[in-house]
């Protein structure tokens, strides 16, 4: 028999060296199953991954499909294009007021944008200062006044903190020297990428084609918390699990787009070709996010799960010590953690004062990406953040707590 003729009809997303798995991002669909497969796991894992559809993939896609659309105005030459590329005090600006957006899309650009060197240090502290992630759509949901408070205050706390890093940093401090690829053309050279790669890229394409609007209703309903399931006369539990489902989905097409040669391709996104569609580049970024963010969503639901974690007694009752708590939450990357503190604020267990450290120092999903491609920009910004929570919360405590 001839065994390397067998070894060549190997499939191709398994590497002939040593039959390496050259798709290890598919490790992470097959977690997903598994732990939807086990009835011990499936009721916490459905809801995770439910919550991270609707409450962030979601909004990041159309948040990014805007902005995608909005890049082709942005490269023309323009007085608020700019304003934006050449004043450092007006970029701070703007990325303080996208960070503000409810969400994390906001964010996510300009971080992205700081790595890719359109944007400065000092935007990147503002944005991460003054966003709030999905935790401002319960908070204004639920306390539409104070969210509202919320949000202007880390507008203005933002532009401060960007105002001040530009004083002492450059604009490329700790930037991170990002390997240039030159830009791909749609009509991909022969051999340049398997048809499986191809396919699965095309199919994220259609898939938030067809999802964004939809996706982004449920995902704006769920928010103000409107059953969609009696809205829509479902069952129950329809609307959770085809959040879970679609994650999966999500995910799947995602580990198949980038053959992984390396840690940098492993947790870097994939390269998108210049003439994509927006909704193309949307669906390539938004998978990207939403696989750091289900990561950070299970680690922290599982753990807590399995330790039998009650976090409301455990934060209750801490008096001068909950701004600190607040802003010790907020440095932990995702807006799971967030969105826990702002519902312990709503149902009365924590004050405001440790709701606003944890505001100013919670940098929501924008962390991951900042994470995986500038390390220790994302170190720095995040205890850069943390000064003004402790300002603000405690002044808000002396102020008014005591």
């Amino acid at each position: 028999m001839d065994f390397a003729r067998t070894a060549v009809s190997l499939p191709s997303w398994l590497s002939l060296s040593q039959f390496r798995l050259a798709y290890k991002r598919l490790l992470l669909p097959v977690i997903l199953i598994a732990l939807l497969v086990a009835p011990i796991t499936r009721e916490v894992t459905v809801a995770t991954l439910s919550d991270a559809f609707w409450a962030v993939s979601s909004y990041v896609a159309f948040t990014l499909a805007i902005y995608h659309y909005l890049s082709v105005f942005m490269n023309k030459q323009s007085r608020v294009v700019d304003l934006y590329q050449n004043s450092r005090g007006y970029q701070v600006m703007f990325a303080s007021i996208l960070g503000a957006l409810p969400g994390c899309g906001g964010a996510i650009i300009v971080t992205t944008q700081y790595v890719s060197g359109r944007a400065g240090f000092g935007a990147l502290v503002a944005v991460l200062t003054s966003t709030m992630g999905d935790a401002a759509f319960l908070l204004l949901a639920s306390q539409p006044e104070t969210g509202f408070v919320v949000i202007a205050l880390g507008v203005v706390v933002g532009c401060l903190s960007g105002w001040v890093v530009n004083l002492v940093h450059k604009d490329d401090f700790l930037r991170p020297e990002i390997k240039k690829v030159a830009p791909q053309v749609c009509q991909h050279k022969e051999g340049a990428k398997s048809s499986l790669e191809t396919n699965a890229i095309n199919l994220q394409g259609a898939f938030w084609k067809w999802l964004l609007v939809p996706a982004t209703i449920v995902a704006v309903l769920g928010s103000f918390q409107v059953d969609v399931n009696e809205l829509l006369q479902l069952p129950a539990t329809s609307i959770k699990w085809t959040g879970a489902l679609l994650s999966v989905t999500c995910m799947l097409l995602w580990a198949l787009t980038q053959e992984i040669k390396d840690y940098e391709s492993t947790v870097s996104e994939d390269a998108k070709c210049v003439s994509s569609h927006p909704i193309q580049k949307a669906a390539q970024d938004t998978n990207f996010v939403s696989a750091w963010v289900i990561v950070a969503f299970l680690a922290f639901e599982l753990t807590t799960f399995f330790g039998q974690l009650d976090l409301a007694n455990l934060f209750n009752g801490w008096g001068i010590w909950m701004p600190l708590m607040g802003l010790a939450v907020g440095m932990l990357p995702g807006c799971g953690p967030q969105i826990l503190v702002t519902s312990l604020y709503i149902s009365g267990a924590v004050p405001l004062s440790a709701q606003l450290s944890n505001a100013i120092a919670n940098d929501g999903d924008a962390l991951f990406p900042a994470i995986a491609l500038a390390p220790k920009a994302a170190l720095v910004a995040t205890i850069y953040t943390a000064l003004p929570a402790l300002l603000v919360g405690y002044g808000y405590y002396y102020l008014f707590e005591i």
